[in-house]
């Protein structure tokens, strides 16, 4: 509600607000720091939710008193199924994106663990990094939608176009300032973690092989978003699926069986990026057949 009325800075306060407080709490809850009893595991847990209750609370009050442009009287509260079914319709492809990138990562870490513990170790730690630059292509692909969205439905040919245009480019941008930054400092970035050297060695591989599809993932991040704004939720879906099952899955199985795995085994992802990017690209260009160029711009 706060992204949907331009307020997004408060939204991103309530985010980080909450990422800080997991941050903070984490090793105190693990290692019983000030007073806190030692959990362990559970305390990253009990951290976890600890952080999601702060951005709730936080995005509560937000919402109740710097937002009045959408009310929230219990009055309007009564469910209409049309507008349920409309949500979900375009929703539910970001629900099943979500769930897919966990699939991957169990499906992941089986894989490698017939390879070796390190190999998990390292692309779990390598997920955790990744998902620094990828949470910056989530913010543009979550300003695309919106932006594209509301001039589809004015009619603005040329708005859509325009917003399609620098969302891919600025959301290609950031992906590859992600690439440079990961190629530069790998090394730097596994040393933080205190890993032995043959793991910390996969980690360095993993961020350099892997990191080369960001490219490509800033095309399916971006095509993602203009996909859920032209109400195209199946698009969204295919792609989702081809970068995070269908591709990189099945690749990185094969590629256990050959002599150098853990040199080669990384470049499913990448691969599966870029094969997503191609189907990416056609869709949109099948969308905007069917969808933009048919509309009259508004003068």
């Amino acid at each position: 509600m706060l992204q949907s009325t331009g307020k997004t800075i408060y939204s991103t306060v309530a985010q980080v607000c909450g990422a800080l407080t997991n941050i903070v709490m984490d090793p105190i809850m693990i290692y019983g720091l000030l007073g806190f009893p030692r959990l362990g595991v559970k305390g990253a847990a009990y951290a976890t939710v600890l952080g999601q209750a702060v951005s709730f609370i936080i995005a509560i009050v937000l919402q109740i008193t710097r937002n009045r442009e959408i009310s929230i009287s219990l009055k309007y509260w009564k469910p209409n199924l049309k507008i349920i079914g409309g949500i979900y319709s375009i929703g539910v492809s970001a629900i099943i994106m979500q769930a897919l990138m966990s699939f991957m990562t169990y499906g992941v870490n089986i894989i490698f663990g017939r390879v070796s513990a390190s190999a998990v170790t390292a692309y779990g730690i390598f997920y955790k990094i990744q998902q620094f630059v990828y949470f910056a292509g989530f913010g543009l692909r979550d300003s695309i939608t919106p932006l594209v969205s509301y001039n589809y439905g004015k009619g603005s040919c040329k708005r859509v176009r325009e917003g399609v245009k620098w969302g891919m480019i600025d959301t290609t941008v950031v992906m590859i300032i992600g690439v440079v930054i990961l190629e530069l400092f790998a090394h730097p970035l596994a040393q933080i973690f205190g890993l032995t050297a043959g793991t910390e060695h996969l980690c360095v591989l993993a961020m350099r092989i892997i990191a080369t599809g960001f490219i490509f993932a800033g095309i399916n991040i971006a095509s993602q978003g203009v996909f859920q704004a032209l109400m195209s939720g199946n698009s969204s879906l295919i792609v989702s699926f081809l970068r995070l099952l269908v591709i990189p899955l099945p690749l990185a199985y094969a590629f256990t069986f050959l002599n150098k795995a853990t040199d080669v085994m990384w470049w499913a992802f990448p691969i599966g990026e870029a094969v997503a990017a191609v189907a990416a690209v056609l869709l949109l260009k099948r969308i905007y057949r069917l969808k933009v160029e048919p509309m009259k711009d508004w003068k």
